[in-house]
């Protein structure tokens, strides 16, 4: 009997993917995740979405309205959860568990859209190449390299970005911000992903592991790096004499030479 009223309850069912909905306002909603659809558009920059809540909120990035401001950096927002997330960059906080593996996250979402890579459900599909991913922002981002959009420019040297992070990010670039200070040393970074590398210098973690050898390292790339010694792999490749390199930094080593070579 309550199996049914579950089935009842969810009863508007996607026909791209097998996620079912209780109301059909719900599944319209989750459709134009497939589709792109974006009927609100903000009548100012003319920017489009798929949600009129969302156009709201993106409304509020033109009156320049950000009440909420944090007191360690001082970075302000619209919203306050969007605050709320922040804090959780200084303090470190990671409320939201996966109790499949344990594996702990400072947002509800990533939680939600980390449990699929358990479940390998993949449910946005690229209407272009049928390409499968496992979130929305995933798909958004796979979307403009089929369009070419950059919809987020600098408003000091007008470069534009894909990403919304990217622009942030760059904006430091002119800005010298540096908003995440590690507490045991007061170094102070510009991007968060450089505060949670350096404080593995800190606490000896080594979270990334060859599935080869099963060595670990501090961070992703120096795994990369490492990876090709077991594959072979060679992607950087020198224009001017074809020789490959399993590093970047050994093929701008190589390219002095040619430089000297011509000097």
């Amino acid at each position: 009997m309550q199996a049914k009223l579950q089935s009842e309850e969810k009863r508007f069912r996607c026909e791209f993917c097998i996620k079912a909905f209780s109301k059909a306002e719900r599944l319209v909603t989750h459709v134009r995740t497939h589709t792109g659809e974006k009927p609100y558009q903000c009548n100012l920059c003319k920017r489009a979405f798929s949600q009129r809540a969302h156009l709201a909120c993106h409304t509020t990035t033109h009156t320049g309205l950000k009440p909420y401001s944090c007191n360690l950096c001082y970075r302000a927002f619209s919203r306050k959860h969007k605050l709320d997330c922040h804090m959780r960059k200084h303090t470190g906080e990671r409320p939201y568990k996966c109790d499949s593996c344990q594996k702990a996250f400072s947002q509800s979402y990533n939680l939600y859209c980390h449990k699929r890579t358990h479940t390998l459900e993949k449910p946005y599909i690229c209407m272009l190449c049928n390409k499968l991913f496992m979130r929305l922002t995933s798909l958004r981002k796979h979307s403009r390299a089929h369009t070419g959009d950059k919809p987020y420019t600098c408003n000091l040297c007008n470069k534009a970005f894909t990403q919304k992070q990217k622009l942030e990010s760059h904006t430091r670039s002119h800005t010298g911000e540096r908003p995440y200070k590690c507490d045991l040393c007061h170094k102070a970074f510009a991007y968060g992903t450089g505060l949670e590398q350096h404080k593995r210098t800190h606490t000896g973690e080594k979270p990334h592991k060859c599935s080869f050898c099963h060595k670990t390292f501090m961070q992703s790339s120096d795994l990369n790096c490492h990876i090709r010694t077991h594959t072979g792999e060679r992607p950087y490749i020198c224009k001017l004499c074809n020789r490959a390199f399993s590093q970047n930094g050994n093929l701008r080593r190589h390219t002095k030479i040619h430089h000297e070579e011509v000097a």
